[in-house]
């Protein structure tokens, strides 16, 4: 049994998935992984509240032995109050959610520490994972759509509060138009929300892939990064165009964050980011490579070490675990 009063929980919420850690002295005690639903805010709060009490379970715990809880989320956060708003991708967040205070209300009122999903699973990295050689690093985590986590002198760099957002740079001005009414950003290409869309746009102007029948056939209602992995394996010539786009749009991206900023590392994670793996990583890095400034000085380009729990580990983490 885990001491009382010493573990805390971290929350990656996703618009697929919710991932919950519960950690001791920086060490991941139990696990649990919840499909988000896809009705409301309220279903995806309660929702979040049954996954932190199944990774408390695992760990051997109750809930009153959580001494604080991290939430890692898409959209814009308020610190100061833990609302969400401006998430298009998990369902109810559009509009401004109390999600902090309402996670707090049904765990006794224990301390609640929310921000952005992406910003805290580059925590995650450097703290626990690939980055802790680095001290300047970028983090782009491509799932559901793509984000990005900053790391400056050390320091989770957030600056008014939108800092890291790479999904919505400009890849291909007046290019496919993104979930957040932009043309061309990257999220366009690279998300797996818009590879999908685009994936069904084609299907139905008669292009033939088999990404659906793989689709249905895994029990699935929507193409999962695994979905997309199996059909790729199966030589899916639609499969592979659309991911040779997002490749090619992140690597764009991403140089042009180099050129900027001159980074030691870049840490290519995210739902789809970690189920590619390292190939995918290597795509990138040489996609990339043509627009470098200063080609002869790259950064060193890394997947996750922690892979599906950075989020979580992260948001614990910057709770304080």
């Amino acid at each position: 049994m885990v001491p009382m009063a010493t573990v805390t929980i971290g929350v990656d919420l996703g618009g697929t998935k919710i991932q919950t850690v519960a950690l001791v002295d920086g060490e991941v005690v139990g696990q649990a992984r919840h499909a988000t639903p896809q009705t409301d805010a309220q279903a995806v709060m309660d929702e979040i509240v049954a996954a932190a009490r199944e990774a408390l379970g695992a760990a051997g715990t109750r809930g009153g032995d959580v001494r604080a809880i991290g939430i890692g989320t898409p959209g814009t956060v308020d610190p100061a109050t833990g609302n969400v708003a401006n998430s298009s991708n998990v369902a109810g967040f559009l509009h401004e959610v109390p999600l902090g205070s309402t996670i707090s209300a049904a765990f006794n009122g224990v301390p609640v520490i929310v921000d952005n999903d992406v910003r805290v699973a580059i925590m995650g990295e450097f703290r626990r994972g690939a980055g802790r050689p680095y001290r300047d690093l970028l983090g782009v985590f491509v799932g559901t759509g793509v984000g990005g986590g900053l790391i400056m002198g050390g320091t989770l760099y957030r600056g008014r509060g939108g800092a890291g957002e790479i999904g919505h740079t400009v890849v291909k001005p007046g290019g496919r138009r993104c979930v957040c009414g932009m043309r061309g950003c990257l999220e366009a290409y690279a998300g797996r929300q818009s590879i999908e869309q685009v994936a069904r746009r084609r299907a139905a102007a008669g292009t033939h892939t088999m990404l659906f029948k793989i689709m249905e056939a895994k029990g699935r209602d929507r193409v999962t990064s695994s979905v997309v992995a199996d059909a790729l394996e199966r030589g899916d010539e639609l499969t592979h165009r659309l991911i040779s786009e997002a490749v090619d749009a992140l690597g764009l991206a991403i140089a042009n964050a180099q050129n900027l900023l001159d980074l030691e590392a870049i840490i290519v994670g995210g739902g789809l980011g970690d189920r590619l793996g390292e190939p995918f990583v290597r795509q990138v890095e040489r996609a990339m490579f043509p627009h470098l400034h200063l080609p002869e000085r790259p950064p060193v380009m890394l997947g996750t070490e922690l892979g599906d729990l950075s989020g979580g580990v992260g948001a614990a983490v910057v709770a304080g675990g």
